[in-house]
Order: structure tokens, then sequence, then C-alpha cells
């Protein structure tokens, strides 16, 4: 039975839900930041429409961890949900209107009674409301109106995909009010990659919706991707004394969108050389054979992300190998140069707009020097701007932090923990 915000604020105050917090955030030190956060989020909500029965949502983060760029060839990937979220405090509505105010954004408004394109919607959190509520209903399940206020502390663009998250809230927030809550974590993650290509305007993979949606540790293969493979990968980091950190090395992602969208152009060039849609359904002989007349015909950068794509493919098998035979110096070995590839073959560290603007490049570089042979660091998430990723040995995860939050300020240096939960109802 939902509760008041009033009874809730009360019970968060009162430590009632600190187990709760813990079993969702995994760290004990940010209990009492969750605490408070979520009674903000209650007062918050409370500012907009007054006290009134609510439930909580929450839909994590993610890091990549192995197949970068591998997704939209129908590759495979490992990636993790992260105890970084968005949690919103909802109330279901009867007019059929979304409305949701999200902490330091103007308030947005969905009417569901038109779920088409909206051409000056392209780009903006509207469209990925109308676009998630379109799908769902156009796949048989119910849709209705709901106020949310919204809170994260998922960054924007900083390669956690906050805007994956935001999209399986979304979902799964439609599945708790008006499906008990019975929609297929993977299902709100295909909804979500759907309203980002056809309403938003990006043409991004499903890894990031996926990690976001499901949860934990897992490795996604995209082979058939109406019916994507989804398999848990056991590993608790903490036993092996490493911590991983993303560190936000503050680029811009303005215009970059093109950047973005020529690896899966590049990579589609070269299947369709080869008779195919994507990089998945070509031979590798097949290509290295045929390799200078590929160069003759699409030139060296499509050439080098192909040859990117069929290594990082056997690199993701190679690190799920490792860690599930608890030779974490192994996975380390295979993260370091899924990291290189991407540097010197996929070329997603800097953008040649901007040849003096190389955060990442100088985030990796730092990482080099203070980690030495005891940690790895490689690029996260799309590249060119954003964040980079390390595991980092427990005694040198402040000094590291404290290098990386020297180079890009306070903060930009995050120390995080592998959440077990997706998308999912709170309370």
């Amino acid at each position: 039975m939902a509760k008041t915000t009033g009874v809730l604020k009360e019970e968060f105050r009162n430590g009632v839900h600190r187990d709760l917090l813990m079993d969702i955030y995994e760290d004990e030190s940010l209990l009492d930041y969750q605490t408070e956060r979520y009674i903000k989020a209650l007062e918050s909500y409370e500012e907009l429409y007054g006290e009134q029965e609510v439930e909580i949502y929450s839909a994590p983060g993610r890091s990549e961890v192995g197949g970068n760029h591998t997704d939209h060839q129908h590759g495979k990937v490992l990636a993790a949900s992260i105890n970084l979220d968005i949690i919103a405090v909802v109330s279901g509505r009867d007019d059929n209107v979304i409305e949701i105010k999200s902490e330091g954004y103007p308030k947005n408004t969905v009417d569901l009674a038109s779920l088409d394109i909206v051409k000056r919607e392209k780009g903006t959190s509207l469209a990925l409301i109308r676009g998630v509520a379109s799908r769902i209903r156009e796949m048989g399940y119910k849709i209705g109106g709901f106020q949310a206020y919204a809170t994260s502390d998922v960054l924007s663009g900083s390669g956690m995909s906050s805007s994956a998250a935001y999209e399986v809230i979304i979902g799964t927030i439609l599945s708790g009010l008006y499906n008990d809550m019975k929609l297929d974590a993977v299902d709100i993650a295909k909804y979500g990659q759907y309203a980002e290509n056809v309403y938003f305007g990006k043409p991004c993979g499903l890894m990031d919706q996926t990690a976001c949606s499901v949860g934990g540790l897992i490795h996604i293969d995209f082979a058939d991707p109406f019916n994507t493979i989804v398999k848990k990968v056991n590993v608790d980091f903490d036993a092996y004394d490493h911590c991983l950190c993303i560190t936000d090395t503050k680029g811009s992602h303005a215009d970059l969108t093109d950047d973005y969208a020529s690896i899966p152009e590049d990579m589609k060039k070269v299947a369709a050389y080869f008779g195919k849609e994507v990089l998945r359904e070509v031979d590798e002989d097949a290509f290295y054979k045929d390799l200078a007349n590929v160069r003759k015909h699409l030139g060296d950068r499509p050439v080098l992300r192909a040859i990117h794509f069929f290594e990082e493919e056997k690199r993701v098998d190679r690190e799920i190998a490792a860690l599930e035979q608890g030779d974490f110096e192994g996975f380390k070995r295979w993260v370091k140069e899924s990291g290189a590839s991407s540097f010197q073959y996929l070329q997603n560290v800097f953008t040649v707009k901007d040849l003096n603007g190389q955060g990442l490049s100088v985030g990796l570089a730092v990482s080099d020097v203070v980690l030495g042979e005891k940690g790895v660091s490689r690029v996260h998430g799309g590249g060119f701007a954003g964040t980079i990723q390390a595991f980092v040995p427990g005694s040198m995860v402040q000094d590291y932090k404290k290098a990386l939050d020297g180079v890009f300020g306070e903060g930009s240096c995050h120390v995080l923990k592998v959440r077990k939960y997706g998308g999912m109802k709170v309370l």
C-alpha cells in the first residue's frame, strides 16, 4: 500500500529504510547521504504537488567494462550497473498527462493523447518520455499519466548513461503504475533504445539501456537483437580489493554527434562491402584476406575500426573467462588492452575537431603514471569527451582520486560500487 510523502519522510529520518538503502547502494559510507537525498526528494515533491500518497522508483547509471562500441554491430559487451542513480517520487494521475520535474531542469509535460514524433522535441527529454510511452503502448501494455519529482547523481554527459537511466526510469514507472511491474527488464531497455533512436534522434546501440535496466555485472550478446542474450557474471570486486573509479574529465560534448555517429557508420561500411548489415555477420578471415581492397575502397579508418571490433569481441570473452576463473590480474590485462585498442584503432579518445582538447588522453596518461603496473585505465563509454574508467587497488584509491581530482577538479573522480539492481520500485 502506498504511503504519503510525510510518512515516508519520517520513516527515512528514523532509519526505517537504512537496510534497504544499504542493499541498493552497497556502500555504508553513503547511507547518510542517500537518506538525506530521499528526504529532500520527498520534500521537493511536496513543494510541487502537496503531501500525497506516492511511490519511489530508481534507475542506475552504468559502466561499460568490456566491448567498447560493439553493441551497434550486434556484438558482445560486459557492463555493470553502478550505485549512482536517478530516483523519482511518483504519483499516478488520471488525465493522461506525464509531468516530470527533474532537479535543476524545467518541468517536462507530455500529453499521451498524441504519441506521434514531434520534430521540435528532437534531442530533448520530452522526446524520450513520449518515445518510451509510445513503444510500451505499441507493444500491448498499458500506459497512463503520472506526476514526478526526479533527482539524479548520474552525471549528464559522463559516459554513465544518464539518458538511458532516464529512459529506464520512465519505463519502470509505467511498468509499476499500470502493469504491476510485469514489463521485462530487457524489454524496457529496448523501449528506451527505440525512444532514443526514433524520437530523440540519436543512433545508439542497446548496451546502455540494458545495463541500466537489468542491473549487476552482465554479459550481453546482441547477435540476435530481437532475442538479446543477457547473462549475469558473478564477481565480487571487493574480494580482489579493487575499486571501480570513473573520472569526469570535464570535456564538452557539444558538436560531437557526428563523431559518435561516424563509428557505427564506418563499421557498417565494412560490413556492406561484404554484403552484410553489421560486422558481427562478417567473416573475420575473409576481411583480412581482402584487406588491401577494403582499404582501397573505404580508406583506413573504417578498416582500423573493424579490426578493433573483431579483437574486442574476443576480449569480452576473455574478460568473462578470467573473472569466472578468479584471475583478476588477467582480467585487468584485457581491460588495458581494450583501452589501447580504443585509443589506437577505434580512435574515440579525442576529436580531431579540437586537437588541444584532449582531456581523456590526459586522464589516461596521469592514470598510467599513478597506477603503474598495479591498476588499469581505459576510455569509458562513447568516448571523445566525458569519462575514463579505472580499476584501482584499494591501497591506492585515495592517492589516485587525489591525483585525478587535482587535474580535473575536486569531485571529478568517483569511487563506485557495482549495484545488483537495475530499474526498480524502491517503495
